[in-house]
C-alpha cells in the first residue's frame, strides 16, 4: 500500500508498458470491445491508473482516478467520429524513465508515459496514428466534394435544365441514397485493420 502510495507522489505509477497480444484478454479493456462487430486490439498500452487501447475500431480508454482506487470509467473514441491530430513522441533523456506518446482526439489531448525500453514498439503506434489521420483528413475533403457536387446539381434544377426525364421529387431519394452512401460509408473509414496490420509488428 505505502508503495503504491509512494509510486503516485513520485509520478512514476503512471508509467506505462505496452502488453503483448497473449495478454490481451487479461486487461479491462477486452471485456468492452464489440467483438460482435469484428473488433480486436491491436495495440495496448497499460499503467498502474490507465489502459489505452488501440482497436481497429477505436481507441478503448479505461481512465483510472489513481493508483491507490479501484475506480475506473471507460471512454470510447471511434475513428469514425474522431480526428486524430498533433501525434508526436518526445524520446527520454539520458536520466529518465519513461518516453512519451501525444495526439489529439478532436479536442481530447493524450499524453502518456511508457517505459522507454518500448521505443521501437511506440514507432510502431506513432506510424498508424498518423496515417489514420492521413485518412481521415482525405475523408473529410471527399465529404465536403460531396456536398459541393450536391449544390451544383441542386443549382441545376433550379434553372430547369436538369438532362434526363423526371421531377426533382422523383430523383430525391436516388439523391439522398447516393449522398449517405458517399458521406457515411464510401468517405468515412470506420475500420482501420489494414493500417495496423501494417505498421504494429508487436
Amino acid at each position: 500500500m505505502f508503495k503504491k502510495l509512494a509510486a503516485e507522489a513520485l509520478g512514476i505509477s503512471d508509467i506505462g508498458v505496452i502488453v503483448g497480444p497473449a495478454d490481451y484478454s487479461k486487461v479491462d479493456a477486452d471485456d468492452y470491445l464489440f467483438n460482435e462487430d469484428g473488433e480486436q486490439i491491436f495495440f495496448l498500452i497499460k499503467s498502474k491508473k490507465d489502459e489505452y487501447c488501440f482497436t481497429n475500431l477505436a481507441l478503448v480508454h479505461v481512465d483510472g482516478d489513481s493508483a491507490v482506487s479501484s475506480k475506473r470509467s471507460i471512454k470510447r473514441y471511434d475513428y469514425a467520429s474522431h480526428k486524430i491530430s498533433s501525434v508526436s513522441i518526445e524520446t527520454a533523456g539520458t536520466l529518465d524513465l519513461d518516453i512519451e506518446l501525444k495526439f489529439n482526439l478532436d479536442d481530447v489531448k493524450f499524453s502518456i508515459d511508457v517505459k522507454k525500453a518500448h521505443i521501437e514498439q511506440l514507432k510502431d503506434i506513432y506510424k498508424a496514428l498518423i496515417t489514420i489521420g492521413k485518412q481521415q483528413k482525405r475523408d473529410a475533403v471527399c465529404r465536403d466534394n460531396a456536398l459541393r457536387t450536391l449544390d451544383a446539381t441542386a443549382s441545376v434544377h433550379k434553372l430547369n435544365i436538369a438532362p434526363g426525364a423526371g421531377s426533382l421529387v422523383s430523383q430525391y431519394g436516388e439523391l439522398l441514397e447516393a449522398l449517405n452512401t458517399a458521406m457515411l460509408d464510401t468517405h468515412t473509414k470506420r475500420d482501420f485493420s489494414d493500417v495496423f496490420a501494417k505498421y504494429i509488428h508487436n
